[in-house]
């Protein structure tokens, strides 16, 4: 891929970098650095992904992440800006809890479940991390429970029957 339709793609994804991490190997001449970033790539639309990429050097690993968060894009259901439903997602020993809310309440939730609800594209969502709150399992809690969200249409198709408004 040349550079420029590099630049093209990337101005239309949002990407967030939630965390770096400085990794030392000991060997008998001193310490060798390596970088691991964990990246969180969305269109603002619906579509989030996520990865993290290994490097030598920090944007190197910043630049392998993003090329893996761009592979790993899901699409996730969203409703007048927030979530459709509370839910929760759980990975290893994190949970996440999203909740709906009404406009205007923006985006209330840590670091890492953050981004990747601003890349998605949420706007109005109450978010709470429970147990452990490494980054990575935060990130894979939280698509978690993006990824079992279902809508009222999907709901009613999987059931056969029409639910009431409102409900």
């Amino acid at each position: 891929m040349d550079r420029e339709s590099f630049a093209e793609e990337s101005e239309q994804l949002i990407d967030k970098v939630v965390y770096i991490n400085r990794v030392a190997k000991v060997v008998k001449g001193g310490k060798r650095f390596r970088f691991s970033a964990l990246v969180v790539v969305g269109d603002g639309n619906g579509q989030v992904g996520h990865g993290i990429g290994k490097a030598k050097e920090v944007a190197a690993s910043i630049r392998k992440g993003f090329e893996v968060a761009k592979k790993t894009m899901v699409p996730v259901s969203i409703v007048d800006g927030t979530v459709p439903h509370p839910i929760i997602g759980e990975f290893g020993s994190s949970k996440v809890v999203l909740k709906p809310a009404p406009p205007g309440t923006g985006v209330i939730a840590g670091n890492a479940v953050r981004a990747v609800l601003e890349a998605a594209g949420i706007k109005n969502v109450v978010a709470k991390t429970l147990g452990s709150r490494n980054h990575n399992n935060v990130i894979r809690a939280t698509f978690d429970a993006l990824l079992n969200m279902e809508t009222r249409e999907s709901v009613e198709a999987k059931r056969g029957i029409s639910l009431r408004p409102g409900k």
